[in-house]
């Protein structure tokens, strides 16, 4: 049943982000009415949130947009700097979003943070300690703290999925209130950060379905 349910997880990942790509592609063809440029529009809501030491640079890259925290840089991907579709400009204001929760202090944001070393740590050896517990004769400590592991990789996961859509929330209320997009556009931007949004929630069921998968052979081992 685990391992049937890590297959279901993969095929919707695969959707998810197939979704995201094409739904991006599809609305990047049409230029906002304003001419906005999505790294312009970036700028000025990075300003009217007092944001202006916060940089916005390109990358390189499809859809390889973040923020930096480290260096406060928003980094937009040649695929949405100095572009002036609703698509790109909607992607620009969702990253501004995530530079905003790091001004506020925003608690999921600040928990993700938080527990990152931990998940990178999971991520690596939750699966090998799990099996090196099995081959050397079933010793139980380590295959339970490779189950502890992954399960703060779940748990970031899980997280991540408040800071992302607060961050789309964020997005959409300033290019509403700010009069940058018309209606249609901000219709094409509402559903890319959606498609966007989707890939999350595909992660946290991988995630899930993959921690269900070990606990499931340590079980049986």
């Amino acid at each position: 049943m685990s391992y049937f349910l890590v297959i279901i997880s993969f095929l919707v990942a695969l959707w998810a982000s197939f979704n995201v790509k094409s739904t991006f592609k599809k609305y990047s063809n049409v230029m906002n009415q304003r001419g906005y440029t999505a790294d312009q529009i970036a700028r000025m809501i990075l300003d009217q949130n007092g944001l202006h030491h916060v940089s916005v640079e390109r990358v390189n890259g499809n859809l390889t947009d973040h923020f930096d925290p480290s260096s406060n840089v928003v980094r937009l991907s040649d695929s949405v700097y100095g572009k002036s579709s609703a698509a790109a400009i909607g992607v620009a204001a969702h990253e501004c979003g995530h530079a905003v929760q790091y001004a506020e202090q925003y608690t999921p944001m600040k928990i993700r943070s938080a527990i990152i070393p931990i998940t990178n740590i999971g991520s690596n050896l939750a699966y090998p300690l799990v099996f090196l517990g099995i081959i050397l004769g079933g010793i139980r400590p380590l295959i339970t703290i490779g189950i502890w592991l992954f399960i703060a990789v779940v748990v970031f996961q899980l997280v991540t999925l408040p800071v992302e859509f607060d961050a789309s929330g964020r997005a959409m209320k300033t290019l509403e209130q700010s009069g940058y997009l018309d209606t249609e556009e901000l219709k094409q931007s509402r559903k890319v950060l959606t498609a966007a949004a989707l890939t999350y929630v595909a992660a946290l069921f991988t995630a899930i379905a993959q921690l269900l998968r070990l606990i499931d052979i340590g079980r049986r081992n």
